[in-house]
């Protein structure tokens, strides 16, 4: 491609920096007939205050001059943050090795030998300016690319923040419904099983807005974690009793065992609520009737680890690598055709990291998963990372 389709002249200024008056005239006449702007200056000092003030797009600067050399000038140049960005072609009489090789040392980008062939001349200048307009087009696609990205990411909070307090509210009533009925009481077989899926319906919708809330904070930087010490223990319980109900439903047991000592960890309580509400329903979700969940909490080293282990349909060997990952977005039916959105696993592993912790898998299709989590034990070395850093952390992603 022709490097002048690719960029308006006109746009770009170029300082020409010479202290022969003869050179700088016949450089300014060939290049404004290439309808650039031109700036001139007669010595390196002069270049230095020049460029300094106006910002020209590309700078051809002569090596020898009495007050400072091209060499001194680019050298000032190129160590000023406003200024090192900008491109300069040295003009010079010089043509030993020595000094093409300081030349590019010092921060040039190309040279020039006098006495200048007129179409070398332009073709040199037109490649520096071809490369700064790339440049720039990359700069403008990426800042409207993180735009969009911004404005779609604020959008998806703001639908989820909307729509969870009505859902919120739907969910509460059909709870106290299904309370307060007896199947086939009153409404009838078939009413209350219509009842008992709309329920279901609205707590895998409610947890998804609340999953698509968390997730588009955390990758603004609008989510806060906040550090503290307290037993994982009674967490992990509450949270399997909220979701004893559910399970029941689909004919599950959910068993835990039997932990006497209190396990002291450091992280978000509130992040490692949500951890073990998806994979729970995961669990129950991948599960078959009559089939058990086992929880499971131990410690490992300097961590906490919990597991929840399902003995349902499992996952395949090709479908494994699939998941937690954010350019796949691997999602799947449950036993029930329960749809899933595949954000809860990539919220848990946002979460773990975030929380020093890891998430990790064990699976074979037709038997079951293990689904595991780690968190800094009270007291451990990542622990004191946390704590070192002031307890409450905002997180922060470009």
């Amino acid at each position: 491609m022709n490097a002048q389709k690719v960029f308006n002249p006109s746009d770009y200024n170029i300082l020409i920096v010479d202290d022969v008056a003869a050179n700088v005239l016949l450089l300014k006449v060939l290049l404004s007939n290439e309808k650039f702007g031109i700036i001139t200056a007669s010595g390196g000092c002069e270049a230095i205050e020049v460029t300094q003030k106006k910002k020209p797009d590309l700078i051809l600067l002569d090596v020898m001059m009495p007050d400072k050399s091209g060499f001194e000038v680019c050298q000032v140049l190129k160590a000023d943050k406003d200024t090192c960005d900008i491109p300069i072609i040295f003009l010079t009489a010089l043509d030993n090795t020595t000094d093409i090789v300081k030349g590019f040392h010092v921060g040039g980008n190309d040279f020039i030998s006098k006495p200048f062939n007129k179409d070398e001349l332009i073709v040199r200048v037109q490649h520096q300016i071809s490369l700064i307009a790339a440049k720039r087009i990359i700069i403008q696609q990426r800042d409207e690319l993180k735009n969009t990205i911004m404005s779609r990411d604020k959008m998806y909070s703001v639908i989820a923040h909307d729509l969870r307090s009505p859902m919120g509210s739907v969910k509460m009533v059909l709870n106290l419904l299904l309370m307060s009925l007896q199947e086939g009481a009153t409404i009838g077989k078939d009413l209350f099983e219509l009842l008992t899926t709309a329920n279901h319906i609205v707590e895998d919708l409610f947890t998804l807005l609340d999953n698509l809330l968390k997730w588009t904070k955390s990758q603004i930087g609008r989510l806060k974690v906040v550090y503290q010490d307290f037993d994982i223990v009674p967490i992990i319980k509450a949270t399997m009793e909220i979701f004893n109900m559910v399970a029941e439903t689909k004919g599950i047991k959910l068993v835990m065992k039997d932990i006497q000592e209190p396990i002291n960890v450091h992280a978000d309580a509130d992040m490692i609520k949500t951890i073990c509400r998806n994979l729970l329903s995961n669990a129950i979700k991948f599960s078959v009737s009559g089939k058990e969940v086992e929880l499971d909490i131990y410690q490992e080293g300097e961590m906490a680890v919990v597991s929840v282990r399902d003995h349902g349909c499992g996952i395949s060997k090709e479908n494994q690598p699939k998941l937690m990952h954010t350019d796949t977005h691997y999602s799947t039916f449950g036993t029930n055709k329960e749809e899933g959105s595949g954000l809860g696993l990539l919220l848990c592993q946002d979460f773990a990291l975030k929380n020093g912790g890891k998430i990790w898998f064990e699976s074979v299709e037709g038997e079951g998963s293990t689904f595991s989590f780690s968190v800094p034990l009270q007291g451990s070395s990542v622990a004191n990372t946390h704590v070192n850093t002031g307890g409450e952390i905002e997180e922060n992603k470009g």
